[in-house]
């Protein structure tokens, strides 16, 4: 009997010295180069004391994981952090005593969406809890969507001649005709000067100016 009173003993304080973990949000919805705050809830004693705070965040893919955040006995760890999130995201240390974890994502990708989990490890316990990140295209105005028809260049290359090519190609045509006019008058010139001094000359048998000795 004094046993199970003592199990029952144990088992309760075990239950109640548990560490419970939840999330503001199961889902999040964000768009490329925005900002998002992810945020997760734990138990916590209200003694004020950081040092017994433990938790790491993670990204989780089918591949590996990427640890986005790191704190050791409440101070933060920028070593642990993986490189696709450096610079990108940052905690409010005041709400941890609260028992509240805030991070702030900046400057998010499309490949930042995925699923994330926090595992919180304090003196009452451990407990972790998910949620899911999805981070959609940012839509682009007209002007900078690329011009599939031209191969990615400027449509004002590819389109219609520009006035520098029209000018060029009207002196062309000028140069081109006034050479074919000259070839056509100069023919016709040399045409009516040979014709010219063909009917001008006689015969020798019919010249009268041509004296023949019999």
């Amino acid at each position: 009997m004094i046993c199970r009173i003592l199990l029952l003993f144990i088992l309760t304080s075990c239950v109640c010295a548990s560490l419970v973990v939840n999330v503001t949000q199961s889902s999040y919805q964000a768009e490329e180069n925005h900002n998002i705050t992810l945020e997760w809830t734990f138990t916590t004693r209200t003694d004020g004391s950081l040092k017994s705070i433990n938790i790491i965040c993670e990204m989780l893919t089918d591949v590996r994981s990427f640890i986005l955040f790191h704190l050791h006995e409440g101070v933060e760890s920028p070593e642990s952090q993986h490189e696709r999130f450096s610079g990108r995201v940052q905690f409010d240390k005041e709400f941890l005593r609260e028992g509240r974890l805030r991070l702030h994502m900046s400057r998010l990708r499309t490949d930042d969406s995925g699923l994330y989990l926090c595992d919180v490890l304090t003196v009452d316990g451990e407990g972790s809890r998910k949620c899911l990140l999805n981070v959609t295209e940012r839509d682009r105005p007209k002007s900078e969507t690329p011009n599939t028809t031209s191969g990615g260049r400027d449509p004002s290359t590819t389109g219609s001649p520009s006035q520098g090519e029209r000018r060029g190609r009207i002196v062309l045509y000028c140069v081109v005709g006034v050479i074919a006019a000259a070839g056509t008058v100069l023919g016709v010139c040399y045409y009516l000067r040979r014709k010219h001094s063909t009917s001008c000359s006689l015969p020798v048998e019919l010249d009268p100016m041509v004296h023949i000795d019999i």
